[in-house]
């Protein structure tokens, strides 16, 4: 750290902050010396995210004897997307459906990600060549979407082939905002692929995601304004680049594998590794991807979060519902045993420093009788949110939930149990109970809450009966071992899951199957009988997050692999949010569809061409601009020697036609990438950024 007697007397400084849902880190970083120069952590606060930004912020400021002038760019990563995806949580959004039958609600995951919202379906859509096969009727879309207004957070919008001709989700996209003042997002505005299902899929999740993100990026930005910091504001997309805040509060979709995406471009920092997996432990995941040659790949077939496969460029990135806030599940079978995620509880420990007095009275009571019920040892905090659409049951248990309590005082009967999960699920309401942060409090390796309030808990379910009618545990510390040595081995089976779905030689191979292998476990516990089998991760582990020294080195013994845990391993995803570049892609289609006739499609409208090239030279021209645009909007350097680098290519597509090669279509990008513009004023940040985009994709396959 910095000598902080007379205050910092280098030059600029970039500031990167970390939202988790457990940990808000903040770290300063002098970009001349290539260090970090100070960081802090503070607690996630849910209920207003300020105060958890402010004092990491803060903390770190002071520790590194900053001043607020001091700071040239901002930049902020988070898993708040993901763990939301990862959970089931989101705000209530309602969908527009276009020009699709009934059956596309099914394909694609779609039917789970809206999890019962409403859907308005509407004629209308266009065909593979870009013409309006129905007309749409605004008249009906007005008077569906006017009762919704006060009971969703925002609109999806998905129209069949829209990434060939926009028009109809732009017209409903303009009026829904005049008559319900609600977000909108728009499928075409997202990817540039084909699948109208899975693009409405990422609408839908888009919509869900915009009220969190934004009071993010609200409460970043009200901190950093109160205490004297004009720089710009950056958030991480998911691919690891980076992109002003004004954008992401239109696309919070792309912050999912922010937090993981950070962290990997944080790891290369620190360690200079080239080639190892980075796992990265956080409250509600864990997140593991390959490091190969310095770079991370990319998932072409887009970012899968919590089930669902998105259209969202990025890392290829394996999360799981795995962290130190997971949830302890008691298995009930004869044997009993543990499993633990994939939803996060408030740990017991935490929720007692909070609220001692409250939970060390319900704890008590649990223990002095001989039963344990149902929900002893859990409790139930209020959110803030809209809570517009629920039932009239969900209501009546919103409405008595108003300061935290037992989980037990709130439940009036059983029936209450599903409208309880789903208040879980909107986001209404959190629940606390036993992790693996509470065992770590038991045996000592971590100490920051309420240790007590912890073993009682832990003592209580270590009372609860397997099928056998035998308890758990003898005691609360046996019971704390058990659940560090479950961490210990789900961690150990992602790690393996990852490293086979990268590792060529398995190619076709199921990673989940080899992972758990009979002969896999054998070799690598060294098995030594007639058959001898041994086995070990091949490269080495970069372990990231705050608890990765306290759990990762049995991790790495069990694997038989180097285990790298570099300093500010803990900070890793806030030093990842200001050393990433700003990178935007604009992605358009010219297609013939007739002999001597190419047609390039454009956002504005279809523009016709009696020559190949003159189309693809249009196209490109056209693409090289809105890349160059794009990037501007998101934060790029516009002159010097950071100025955008573009780069374009071509794919086409051509059939032998009577031994002559015949034109089908051409799918050309254009990319734009630079690094961030840093100490100018935010004005960048009110850019309009909802202008349209060519974004259309190569092959008619609109309902996969």
């Amino acid at each position: 750290m910095a000598d902080t007697g007379g205050g910092w007397q280098g030059g600029a400084v970039l500031l990167g902050v970390d939202t988790g849902g457990t940990y808000t880190d903040a770290v300063i970083v002098d970009p001349d010396a290539d260090r970090v120069i100070g960081s802090a952590k503070s607690l996630t606060t849910r209920g207003d995210l300020a105060l958890g930004i402010g004092r990491a912020v803060d903390a770190a400021l002071a520790g590194a004897g900053v001043a607020a002038g001091d700071v040239a760019m901002v930049s902020l990563s988070t898993t708040l997307a993901t763990n939301a995806l990862v959970e089931g949580q989101g705000g209530r959004v309602a969908l527009v459906f276009i020009g699709f039958d009934a059956d596309d609600l099914t394909r694609g995951g779609l039917a789970e990600a809206l999890a019962g919202d409403p859907v308005i379906r509407l004629p209308g859509g266009h065909s593979h060549a870009g013409g309006e096969v129905a007309p749409l009727d605004l008249a009906a879309l007005d008077a569906a979407v006017a009762p919704l207004a006060g009971q969703v957070m925002g609109f999806a919008v998905a129209a069949r082939f829209a990434t060939r001709n926009p028009a109809h989700e732009l017209a409903a996209r303009d009026l829904i905002r005049r008559v319900t003042g609600r977000p909108v997002t728009c499928s075409h505005e997202l990817s540039a692929n084909l699948n109208g299902p899975k693009r409405a899929l990422t609408a839908v999740l888009n919509a869900r995601l915009i009220g969190m993100i934004d009071r993010l990026v609200a409460a970043c930005e009200g901190h950093l304004g109160a205490i004297g910091i004009a720089a710009p504001l950056m958030v991480v997309r998911g691919d690891g680049a980076l992109i002003s805040a004004a954008m992401v509060r239109e696309r919070p979709i792309e912050t999912i594998l922010s937090g993981p995406a950070a962290s990997i471009v944080g790891a290369r920092w620190l360690t200079g590794a080239t080639d190892a997996l980075v796992s990265d432990i956080g409250g509600t995941t864990t997140d593991v991807a390959l490091l190969r040659g310095g770079l991370p790949e990319i998932d072409a077939q887009g970012a899968r979060v919590g089930g669902f496969r998105t259209m969202v460029e990025a890392v290829a990135m394996r999360t799981t519902g795995l962290g130190g806030d997971s949830e302890v599940h008691l298995l009930e079978g004869l044997e009993g045993g543990l499993r633990l995620g994939p939803r996060r509880l408030i740990p017991v420990a935490l929720m007692a420093a909070d609220h001692g007095a409250m939970v060390h009275a319900a704890l008590d009571r649990a223990l002095a009788g001989e039963a344990v019920g149902e929900h002893d040892g859990r409790f139930v905090l209020p959110m803030p949110g809209n809570a517009g659409g629920l039932s009239a049951r969900e209501a009546a248990l919103l409405a008595r939930i108003t300061a935290p309590m037992p989980l037990g005082a709130a439940l009036s009967s059983r029936l209450e149990v599903a409208a309880m999960e789903r208040l879980v699920a909107r986001g209404l309401v959190m629940l606390a109970g036993v992790t693996p942060s509470d065992a770590s409090h038991v045996t000592g390796g971590l100490g920051a809450w309420d240790a007590v309030a912890s073993e009682k808990a832990l003592r209580l379910l270590a009372r609860r009966r397997n099928g056998r009618g035998e308890r758990f545990a003898p005691d609360a510390a046996t019971l704390a071992t058990q659940i560090i040595g479950q961490l210990t081995a789900q961690t150990v089976d992602c790690l393996l899951e990852a490293a086979f779905a990268e590792d060529p030689g398995f190619a076709g191979e199921v990673p989940e199957a080899l992972a758990r292998h009979p002969l896999l476990r054998a070799g690598l516990a060294q098995h030594r009988g007639v058959v001898e089998v041994s086995a070990r991760l091949g490269i080495p582990v970069i372990g990231l997050g705050a608890s990765a020294p306290h759990y990762y080195g049995a991790v790495g013994e069990r694997l038989g692999c180097a285990m790298i845990l570099p300093e500010h391993a803990g900070v890793a995803n806030a030093i990842g949010a200001v050393v990433g570049l700003v990178t935007q892609r604009a992605t358009g289609l010219v297609s013939s569809p007739g002999e001597g006739r190419f047609t390039a499609h454009f956002p504005g409208g279809l523009q016709h061409f009696p020559d190949r090239d003159a189309a693809l030279d249009a196209m490109e021209a056209a693409l090289v601009a809105e890349a160059r645009a794009r990037a501007e909007r998101a934060g790029a350097e516009r002159a010097g020697a950071d100025a955008l680098r573009i780069t374009t290519r071509r794919e086409i597509r051509e059939a032998v036609v009577e031994g002559r090669a015949m034109f089908i279509e051409a799918t050309l990008t254009a990319t734009a990438a630079g690094r961030p513009r840093i100490a100018h004023a935010r004005q960048e940040d009110k850019a309009d950024v909802t202008g349209p985009r060519p974004a259309f994709a190569a092959t008619p396959a609109e309902s996969a």
